[in-house]
Formats: C-alpha cells, sequence, structure tokens
C-alpha cells in the first residue's frame, strides 16, 4: 500500500503553561514558575506529531492576525505541516489554553477557543483530501465544522479518525462517519452507556456498533490500550496493547501524539492494532520532555 497523507482538520492554540508543585483547591492562590508560551492546540499537535513521525501532513483550521497567531503557523511548518491552509482571522484572537502542571508531570488545561470557534464548514479547501489516507478529527471547533469535515473526508475513501476530546455529545451522523474512534475508557463509558467498558469489551463492541462505529482504540492510561474490532473474529476482536514505561516529566500533548501516531501508521498501511502498540510508545515518550509540540522532539526515535 502507498502511503498517503494525513490531514488535520481543527485547532490551534497557544499554551499558556505555569508549573507548581501541587493543584491548588478552590479559592487558593499558589506561586507557580515562570510563564512559558508554546504552540499547542489539539489539531496542531496532532499534525506536527505526525509529521515528526515521518507523516506527510496538511493542516487545515484558524488563527488570528496576532503574534500567537505567527508563532502557531510557524511552528506547524517547522515541523514539516503543510500549514498553507491555515486562515487568519484579523478580527479574532488565536484560541489560547491556559496549562498547569503539578510536581507528579499531571496537568488541568482551560482552553479559550478564540479564532478556533469561526472555523465554518464552508470554508474547507477543495483540495484538502487529494492524496490522503486518514483524516484527524477531534472537538476544539465547531461540531457543524467537525462533521462535514468527516462527510468529505469519507467521501474522498479516506480513514476518518475521530478523537473524541474534548469529550462532548456528538450527532449520530459523525459517529456513523467515523472509521476509528479514539477515546479513553472514561470517554469510552460516556458514548457506550456501559459503565465498566473494561469488563465488558464485546458489550462495548456491540453499543459502538449500534452507532455506527466498528473500530475503536480505547487508551488506558498506564495500562496501554485495548483495539476494538466488530468487524473481525476470534481473538481478533479485542486486542489489548501493552503500555510502555517511562519516567514521566510531563504528560500535555500525549494524547495528541498517540492519536497522531495512530494516524501516521495507518496512512503508511498498517492494521489498526499495529498502529496502536507504535502509538503507545509515542504516547509514552511525549510524556518525557515538558510541553506539547515541545516534547515531539522524542518521538524522532520512532520515525522511519
Amino acid at each position: 500500500m502507498t502511503a498517503g497523507k494525513v490531514v488535520v482538520v481543527g485547532s490551534l492554540n497557544a499554551d499558556l503553561t505555569v508549573r507548581t508543585d501541587r493543584f491548588p483547591s478552590p479559592g487558593e492562590t499558589l506561586g507557580g514558575s515562570e510563564l512559558v508560551i508554546v504552540p499547542g492546540g489539539k489539531s496542531a499537535n496532532q499534525a506536527a506529531a505526525a509529521a515528526v513521525l515521518g507523516a506527510e501532513v496538511r493542516l487545515f483550521g484558524a488563527v488570528g492576525a496576532d503574534g500567537h497567531g505567527d508563532l502557531l503557523v510557524k511552528a506547524a511548518s517547522d515541523a514539516g505541516v503543510d500549514a498553507s491552509r491555515v486562515l487568519r482571522r484579523p478580527e479574532t484572537a488565536t484560541g489560547t489554553a491556559m496549562i498547569v502542571v503539578d510536581a507528579a508531570g499531571e496537568n488541568t488545561i482551560i482552553v479559550s477557543p478564540g479564532a478556533n470557534g469561526t472555523l465554518g464548514r464552508a470554508e474547507l479547501p477543495a483540495d484538502l483530501f487529494d492524496d490522503a489516507a486518514v483524516l484527524c478529527l477531534s472537538l476544539e471547533v465547531p461540531l457543524e465544522t467537525v462533521t462535514a469535515a468527516a462527510k468529505a473526508g469519507h467521501d474522498a475513501g479516506v480513514t476518518v479518525l475521530l478523537n473524541l476530546s474534548p469529550y462532548r455529545e456528538v450527532p449520530a451522523e459523525l459517529l456513523a462517519l467515523t472509521d476509528v474512534l479514539l477515546v479513553n475508557a472514561h470517554e469510552a463509558a460516556q458514548v457506550s452507556g456501559v459503565s465498566d467498558p473494561a469488563g465488558n469489551w464485546e458489550t462495548v463492541i456491540d453499543a459502538f456498533a449500534g452507532m455506527g462505529v466498528d473500530r475503536a482504540v480505547i487508551t488506558l492510561g498506564g495500562d496501554g490500550a485495548v483495539v476494538l474490532d466488530g468487524t473481525a473474529s476470534g481473538e481478533e476482536r479485542i486486542v489489548q496493547v501493552a503500555p510502555t514505561r517511562v519516567s514521566a516529566v510531563d504528560t500535555t500533548g500525549c494524547g495528541d501524539a498517540f492519536t497522531a501516531a495512530t494516524a501516521a501508521r495507518l496512512a503508511a498501511g498498517d492494521a489498526l492494532p499495529a498502529a496502536a502498540v507504535f502509538a503507545a510508545q509515542a504516547g509514552a515518550l511525549a510524556a518525557t520532555l515538558p510541553g506539547a509540540q515541545s516534547s515531539y522532539s522524542a518521538l524522532a526515535a520512532l520515525a522511519g
């Protein structure tokens, strides 16, 4: 199979990060480190990580006509992403994410959408899916635009990979257009209605199938991941993916690295279980360095 491009449609954010020993309680003020401003946004992260891993990547999104927008477009281009289809909004600020990282490397994030919230379905470029194999979608831009992109990708014969994050309810049409659903265990429970997914994978498969989703990857944190394939039989229906153990410094952007690696390997022709094994390694390596895109230099060790 000839490798095709990875297309990413969605968000670009400036990440404003402060480190502190622990998260504050409600009403509490804590001291933190110097503010660090770096490129982020789930879709920009996924595009950058996929490019570092060797995929040809095309990014479509929107930023403001401001310094943060300049930072994001340059960072994507420097990572090897085709960012020529990123729109500039003179009247709207670039999206931002305010991130607090504690001493254990865990994070909390608040996102202000800015220009991401203006990305319209009618603005999808006509040539967006030329030579494309996989479309990466997440939920930091309007749902109608995500759904329109999924339909356009589906109609173009592209594998639609939907990362249901940050979690919210989505239209049935979007799920039906999804070839591979990527969620964590909590999100899997919310989507499927199965309260204990890890103990009932067959029930989850059936629930997803009722929504038109045949294949899914469920990330399990320190326990690795599991690949569910309702079209397969026997042991291939439920494939456990072992975790990659690392000393975590910062988990920001690890989920996006996992998504990107899955997309990159699917675009290269890998079967979904092999892509998920590779993705687990990429997600773990991204935790060994601080930041999101700034941590993806660690992924170069996996690039083919």
